[in-house]
């Protein structure tokens, strides 16, 4: 199986060098492509110095556009397109360090009729957050899709090219999980989610970790405005 990663970062200089090599030692990845999202520190040069391909944003227009901007990238530079020649995409946060090895089990959860499989992760250490924007994303998720998901807004994944086709262009800001799962179920895909040892940074129940679930909460309820929108309009063409 050849498998490429996408791997969206920004201010990530201290994490993403152990991201790369830990996701660049597995046996199907044939290369690492991080795309760098106007960063104000080391994080272009860190990547570059630990083997990967890397692509900036001139500013910080978020993840889905940085994975956008990835997905241009996969189809024109060696040793990676045209997408026909993959089997698969992984896509991986930039702050796992070396828990990003675990993406193996998300691999070789693809393959007999699994189109995409997502990262779950223990418990998270100490304080996190009330649990809204999830509560929201699996809500979305299971009345739009069908999908009963517990981990919704994971963005480690492994996703077939015709899995990843069905659901690009990705969603602007912290909607592209939630857009995601529900395009990939629209378009007929199976998902499924596979327990891991990941482990990232987590947002604590401090200042800057409610801004951070603020904009979270107010990206996904946004995307899921517009799902129900297209829903409906899908639904009044039948």
């Amino acid at each position: 199986m050849r498998v490429a990663a996408l791997i969206p970062a920004r201010n990530e200089a201290d994490r993403i060098a152990a991201t790369v090599l830990a996701v660049s030692c597995l046996e199907s990845v044939v290369g690492c492509i991080v795309i760098d999202d106007a960063s104000r520190d080391e994080t272009e040069r860190c990547a570059r110095e630990a083997g990967a391909v890397v692509g900036r944003l001139p500013f910080n227009q978020g993840k889905g556009a940085a994975l956008n901007h990835g997905c241009k990238m996969l189809e024109t530079l060696a040793p990676f397109g045209p997408l026909e020649s993959l089997d698969a995409v992984l896509l991986i946060d930039a702050d796992l360090a070396s828990s990003a090895e675990q993406a193996v089990v998300l691999v070789s959860a693809l393959g007999e009729g699994v189109d995409m499989a997502i990262a779950g992760f223990p418990p998270a250490a100490g304080k996190a957050g009330f649990g809204m924007v999830k509560s929201l994303a699996h809500q979305a998720i299971l009345e739009l899709g069908g999908f009963d998901a517990q981990s919704p807004l994971s963005g480690q994944r492994a996703l077939t090219i015709p899995c990843l086709k069905a659901v690009r262009p990705f969603a602007d800001g912290f909607g592209v999980e939630v857009d995601m799962s529900i395009r990939a179920l629209w378009a007929g895909m199976r998902l499924v989610e596979v327990p891991t040892t990941m482990t990232h940074r987590a947002s604590g129940r401090n200042l800057r970790g409610f801004m951070h679930r603020g904009r979270q909460f107010f990206d996904v309820d946004r995307t899921i405005r517009k799902l129900l929108k297209e829903q409906k309009k899908l639904s009044q063409r039948r």
